[in-house]
């Protein structure tokens, strides 16, 4: 594909629409007739290692559908990245032809053989990484639709509400932790087209008009951003396009559930595109109050992205983008699982799609909103980004200018009952400017090539959380409110090189420096009617490097094995939202990681059978936990601590077959597993039972070494597709798809109810397309057996509660695109 890539931008861009235009004809190379739509115009970008790597769909990113038809199978690589990910997103230029046999580092290649690709991303394959990259066809055929629906086809991922909220918590490989507050920089970073979210929530409604998404295990950031430890997520949206495009998707599904997407894209002037995307999201709620029957968890939201090109000469592209989301949700409320104080029973539910929640009129008016909420969200997100790319000749220097804002007002009833012991309101005013310059080496079949850079981030955050304990007597029976302000400013230095030896073997390095700052302040604690606490600020400031060197071989023509070793490092931070004393506010420490990773990616039959897949073993020193910290006559709290010592090791794999005609598929495979080495902290279950029987609040410590880390041990997703042409016009395609995961424990050493038991759900579609990919029609459905299942927990105060995943969901859905 590199070659034909090499003479297609050499010969000109005419050939491409040529071909193009003989195969929606029918008619292919030497007038022979093709199938209607086998023609697929692949975007390709490249690492640092100047692979090429398909970072688009089909016709400049035009559409859904129609764009997709090379890659059904969806799945592209997987083993860690060294650069890879954050540029497999849509291309922001064509770099100019140059002289002699040298391929320019963006180029546009095209397939015109009657015989479509059966997996996605081949040039991929020869890239030496963790990566999973997911197509748009494949985001939509298993309705992932909000990032929580990655794991469904990512291998070793977990996604978690966050007390049923839009805010979300990744774990990659098991690292990960639980932040409430959102005030902290995660372990698994967020992006969207190369721009950096730190806090996830930020992303809320982002999920629409998809060129397609990355995963990447950690550490990285030696090539781009900010150092991490547990990998990033990347979605990569689609651009303008030079020729006029349009399409629209309609999704109704059970519970009233409805998804509406639409989109524009076109040329206003010589070297000048626009593209214009939306969505809506509308009911879908699936829970029901058993005491006076209300309904609960409807949608409510919209969304716009748009996005302006412009070419004003061959070397350069200016890309100015922005977003707006509304999201006045309704939000999936708490189940009691144990009452861990207090004598009232738990609700008797008649079924799992029950749940109980409450609202006093006191409480309400005291936040701001009108009597009888219901357990919802109230959020705005909008922000703009600015990227200018400009080829010079040796290299291409890449600039990215980016202003995220939230405005976030969050009610969750937190002990999942009628009673006001946990009822919960926060607010976020919170914005993010970064700025991020690259230089590149510009062509890709130099044996040399190499990135440096640096990157910007400062935050200004305002946070006020509101609890409503007036039925968590004696001990509380009041409403308070904590306050606090968060300063924020990070300056990350990296550079990258790789060189490619003889005999397909290629050796490369990376480094990285960041320094982070961040302060807390203004930080009050009020309790109505009651007594006000001022506490004074902190601060704290990270300054490490972090690394990166591997080696690999390209042994055949179709397998490739590698080997790495890298630093990953991860800033501090402070736990802030219900604060009682000043030790509370105590900093948290950076957390380091040394990983070895060794992986391979094969094509033992080309185009029947891919194997792809990665070992693993992560040395944590200073490990940022969800733990707990024991409050004398108020109870235990949830704070981040760090475990001084602690290692996971596992692997990860995917299997992609087509083993005869029609048939298709597809296997992710996760299995991780971990321990504290040393972690002295409060056992919070031994002191919950403490208190039950002698009603005394008693911190009971435990050091947990040798305890596992509680993560998920075996993941797995995966799918079967048979694809039937009809009179080769139309495409029928079917077959079932699944999910489990693994038992997890929610608190350090956690059993009983402390761990959320294992799930497998089982789906499966029927979809009818014209070949043309011009319109398609499914009908669908999730959750088929209707298994009962948890896909998060935690406590407040009174009671352990878990959050239910969704029930069966029957849907269908409408798509067309010109």
């Amino acid at each position: 594909m590199s070659r034909l890539s090499t003479a297609l931008t050499m010969v000109g861009m005419m050939p491409v629409w040529c071909a193009a235009a003989q195969a929606e004809a029918g008619v292919g190379a030497g007038g022979a007739p093709t199938v209607p739509g086998n023609v697929a115009v692949r975007t390709t970008g490249t690492t640092a290692h100047g692979a090429s790597v398909p970072v688009g769909t089909a016709a400049d990113n035009a559409g859904r559908a129609n764009t997709a038809r090379l890659g059904k199978a969806g799945q592209g690589g997987n083993a860690a990245s060294h650069g890879g990910a954050h540029r497999a997103g849509p291309v922001r230029h064509t770099s100019p032809v140059k002289p002699g046999p040298v391929m320019a580092r963006q180029a546009t290649a095209v397939d015109v053989s009657a015989r479509r690709h059966d997996f996605a991303y081949q040039e991929a394959q020869h890239i030496p990484d963790a990566t999973t990259r997911i197509t748009a066809e494949r985001l939509t055929e298993r309705g992932v639709v909000t990032l929580r629906g990655l794991e469904r086809v990512a291998p070793n991922l977990t996604i978690q509400s966050i007390n049923g909220t839009a805010s979300t918590n990744f774990y990659l490989r098991g690292v990960g932790f639980n932040d409430f507050t959102q005030n902290n920089m995660a372990p698994v970073l967020t992006y969207v087209d190369d721009v950096a979210f730190p806090y996830s929530s930020m992303m809320n409604g982002m999920m629409f008009d998809l060129a397609g998404a990355s995963v990447t295990p950690g550490p990285v950031g030696t090539e781009h951003g900010q150092s991490d430890t547990g990998g990033e997520v990347h979605l990569h949206t689609n651009d303008p396009t030079d020729a006029w495009h349009f399409g629209a998707t309609e999704d109704i599904a059970s519970y009233a559930r409805s998804r509406s997407e639409a989109y524009i894209s076109g040329p206003l002037a010589r070297g000048l595109s626009f593209r214009l995307a939306g969505q809506t999201q509308h009911g879908g709620g699936w829970q029901t109050n058993p005491l006076n029957g209300d309904h609960l968890g409807d949608a409510d939201l919209w969304a716009l992205r748009g996005k302006l090109r412009w070419k004003p000469d061959a070397h350069t592209t200016i890309l100015l983008g922005g977003h707006f989301t509304q999201d006045n949700s309704e939000v999936v409320s708490a189940v009691p699982v144990h009452r861990l104080i207090g004598k009232q029973p738990l609700p008797d539910m008649a079924s799992w799609q029950q749940a109980e929640w409450s609202s006093r009129p006191e409480f309400a008016q005291l936040i701001g909103r009108k009597a009888g909420i219901k357990p919802s969200e109230h959020n705005q997100f909008w922000g703009a980004d600015l990227h200018i790319d400009h080829d010079f000749g040796p290299l291409t220097v890449s600039a990215i200018s980016a202003f995220e804002t939230e405005r976030q007002g969050e009610y969750t009833d937190q002990d999942g009952t009628a009673l006001s012991q946990a009822d919960t309101y926060r607010t976020i005013d919170a914005n993010t400017f970064t700025q991020e310059l690259r230089l590149h080496s510009s062509n890709t079949q130099d044996k040399l090539q190499w990135v440096v850079g640096a990157h910007y981030q400062r935050t200004r955050m305002n946070q006020r959380f509101f609890f409503d304990y007036t039925d968590y007597t004696p001990a509380r029976g009041y409403m308070m409110s904590t306050t606090f302000g968060l300063n924020q400013e990070s300056l990350s230095e990296f550079g990258h090189v790789s060189y490619r030896l003889p005999h397909g073997v290629m050796i490369w390095g990376g480094l990285l420096h960041e320094r982070d700052e961040r302060s807390i302040t203004g930080l009050q604690s009020q309790i109505f009617g009651g007594v006000t606490r001022n506490f004074h600020g902190e601060s704290t400031t990270s300054d490490q490097f972090a690394g990166q060197v591997g080696v690999s071989w390209q042994m055949l023509q179709h397998a490739l094995v590698y080997y790495k070793m890298s630093k990953g490092f991860k800033p501090g931070g402070f736990t802030a939202n219900n604060t009682q004393i000043q030790a509370q506010l105590d900093p948290f420490k950076p957390e380091t990681v040394l990983t070895y990773e060794a992986g391979f990616k094969s094509d033992p039959i080309p185009d029947k059978l891919r194997i792809n897949g990665a070992a693993f073993y992560n040395d944590f020193h200073n490990q940022q936990i969800l733990g707990t910290v024991l409050i004398p006559n108020y109870g235990p709290l949830s704070e981040i601590t760090n475990a001084p010592k602690s290692e996971s090791w596992g692997f990860e794999g995917t299997i992609e077959a087509h083993p005869f005609s029609h048939l298709h598929l597809t296997q992710n495979l996760g299995w991780q597993r971990g321990n504290f080495q040393d972690f002295p902290t409060v056992n919070r279950a031994k002191t919950n039972a403490y208190y039950a029987q002698h009603g005394v609040w008693k911190a009971i410590n435990d050091n947990f070494g040798g305890v596992d880390n509680g993560q998920p041990k075996l993941t797995l997703n995966g799918s079967a597709e048979w694809r039937q042409p009809l009179a080769r016009a139309y495409t029928l395609e079917f077959g079932p798809d699944w999910q489990y995961r693994g038992s997890q424990a929610i608190t350090p050493g956690g059993t009983g109810f402390y761990r959320l038991p294992p799930y497998f759900l089982l789906g499966a579609h029927v979809s009818f397309r014209s070949a043309s990919g011009r319109w398609e029609a499914t009908v669908y459905a999730r959750n088929i057996l209707n298994r009962r299942f948890a896909e998060s927990g935690g406590q407040a105060t009174t009671t352990y509660f878990y959050i239910p995943g969704e029930p069966r969901f029957i849907g269908g859905r409408i798509s067309c695109a010109y």
